[in-house]
């Protein structure tokens, strides 16, 4: 069962097509993006790198450039510590290209998932201390690592915190909230209270490169040199999920135009070896072709793979670094399948799918795929997931959210269980001892507070559309708001009394079915429908006149491009 929701947000559509020239069904899409106010809507149809935010804003940033140029002048030692996930790597891969440009002595360490865990560890600290490092600088981790941070200051070293999780807090009985900085030399994190910085949504490769751009400034090197890395800052927004909106939206824009024609060697060799060097790459091949390839090695085998790939300098080197990273992927994809039939084995044999929050224990699973099949669960039953899994000390685990429900916020609930946690309102992370496994999952479902209506999918509608509206000009116009993905998806229509006509069922998992769709005026045009193709044959056997909820899309086939509808919903 799905609730159909048609967003009902009020402005003057005729007015704001007519400022900006645009359909005024466009503008109203604009404005349920909450897109408001001439300055907005104009960076947000026509954005650029113009509109980029002053790096300076961010609290700390001049002490972060100041402490990293007198660490070179001095020859000091500097460890960039990342993260094995796209943007932790990412974030890696642009600060050390930034710091080794402007002389800096440095060496990265991503840290390994399942030898090191995520983000700074005591034992990371003392190996950089016996390797006589003078400044430590974490990218994509670091603003929840108080304790390895404050080892690091008594062992003399200087720490510089990049990264964009949310600031630690405790709660005091009267609700209030306490922010836990670490005590680092400098913290450069838009998410903190006291900065200044206007947007507080991007990710840790943002974040490192809105450093190495200050530090480029600052040194006088001409900005295409650091916009060079817009290409690596695109990858990271979308492959971490963040919302496509603001300078997100603009980054990804930007970055997107240099994916046509990477600068870096090693991105070239992926999205040949991936079977894109003919095609415009957008937003989805980052997410669901790109991304997983650069996820793989740090999932199944060390994230020093792909860190490889990206400094890698000859072709045929990075030919074959990213031959591998493709191979692991597709070891990742079998895997994931069959974590997936283990974790609804596990909940439909156990009467585990009726608790609002659903946490499984797959003790043999590998713990790199917890998130991603947490994903997959919560797609299939539409509620938050914990997926645990066994690692050397204790059980390590992934989440994945809905909507109405913050991850983060609801950890904190059950620290008391857990030896770490950390992450956002829609994904996190977290480890305990095996013998809390139980003890949490009673304990989140007691704390939880969603309802039933929460914990029904919901269809947000753009518009209500009528199919002979849908005009290509209208298409074409909607390209403008692109790249889609989080925080930015694409534009959703809907009508109703539709007929569909000769569906004919293709592909060999018969997961697409290719149709014609007649509305009450008699007009036909073509359609098509991703899914399962025999249930919406079925389905639309029995029922001569459906609603659907669609998105119109320029299809071009041998050369001839035609205007066709894409079904995502149908009732």
């Amino acid at each position: 069962m799905e609730r159909w929701v048609v967003t009902a947000k009020r402005a003057d559509f005729q007015a704001i097509g007519k400022r900006f020239r645009i359909d005024p069904v466009t503008a109203r899409i604009i404005r349920n993006r909450d897109v408001t106010g001439q300055e907005a809507i104009e960076q947000y149809l026509h954005g650029g790198l113009e509109d980029l935010y002053d790096p300076w804003l961010m609290k700390d940033m001049k002490k972060s450039v100041d402490r990293i140029l007198l660490a070179v002048k001095e020859k000091k030692k500097i460890r960039i510590i990342g993260d094995y996930d796209i943007d932790g790597v990412m974030s890696t891969y642009i600060l050390l290209t930034g710091l080794s440009r402007i002389g800096a002595v440095v060496d990265t360490y991503i840290p390994d998932r399942v030898q090191d865990g995520y983000g700074m560890h005591e034992h990371l600290v003392r190996r950089a201390f016996e390797d006589h490092i003078d400044v430590i600088v974490t990218c994509d981790n670091g603003i929840a690592a108080y304790k390895e941070i404050s080892l690091a200051k008594e062992l003399g070293m200087q720490v510089l915190v990049t990264d964009h999780h949310n600031i630690p807090y405790e709660e005091g009985e009267d609700g209030s909230r306490v922010s836990i900085l670490p005590p680092a030399d400098a913290v450069v994190n838009p998410k903190q209270e006291d900065c200044c910085y206007p947007f507080q949504e991007l990710c840790g490769a943002a974040v490192a490169y809105k450093l190495v751009t200050a530090l480029y400034q600052k040194c006088g090197i001409d900005h295409t040199e650091h916009e060079k890395m817009l290409e690596l800052v695109a990858i990271a927004t979308v492959g971490d999920v963040m919302d496509l909106l603001g300078e997100n939206r603009i980054l990804v824009k930007e970055g997107l135009k240099r994916l046509q024609n990477p600068v870096n060697p090693g991105i070239r060799a992926l999205v040949e070896a991936t079977g894109l060097s003919d095609k415009e790459i957008n937003a989805y091949h980052i997410g669901f072709v790109l991304g997983p390839c650069i996820n793989a090695s740090g999932r199944l085998d060390t994230a020093q793979r792909s860190l490889a790939l990206l400094k890698a300098s000859d072709r045929m080197e990075a030919a074959r670094l990213a031959g591998d990273l493709v191979a692991m992927n597709e070891s990742r994809k079998a895997m994931t399948a069959d974590g997936v039939e283990q974790a609804v084995n596990v909940l439909e044999t156990s009467g585990l799918q009726n608790d609002r929050v659903l946490v499984v224990y797959l003790p043999n699973c590998h713990e790199s795929l917890a998130g991603i099949i947490a994903g997959r669960i919560r797609e299939r039953y539409y509620k938050p997931v914990f997926v645990l899994t066994k690692g050397e000390k204790g059980v390590k685990g992934s989440g994945r959210s809905i909507e109405a429900y913050s991850m983060y916020d609801e950890l904190t609930k059950c620290k008391e269980l857990l030896t770490q946690f950390g992450g956002h309102p829609m994904a996190a992370g977290l480890s305990m001892p095996e013998e809390h496994v139980e003890a949490f999952r009673r304990k989140i479902n007691e704390v939880c507070t969603l309802t039933q209506q929460e914990l029904i999918p919901k269809v947000t509608i753009d518009v209500p559309v009528p199919l002979a509206y849908v005009k290509p000009s209208l298409v074409q116009e909607l390209q403008m708001l692109e790249p889609f993905g989080k925080g930015n998806p694409r534009p959703l229509f809907a009508q109703k009394n539709v007929q569909i006509l000769s569906p004919r069922v293709v592909g060999k998992n018969r997961n697409v079915v290719q149709m014609k769709v007649m509305d009450e005026t008699g007009m036909v045009w073509s359609a098509v429908y991703f899914g399962d193709g025999d249930i919406f044959c079925k389905f639309v056997k029995k029922k001569e006149i459906i609603s659907i909820v669609y998105y119109p899309q320029i299809h071009v086939w041998q050369g001839v491009e035609s205007l066709r509808i894409t079904i995502q919903n149908y009732q």
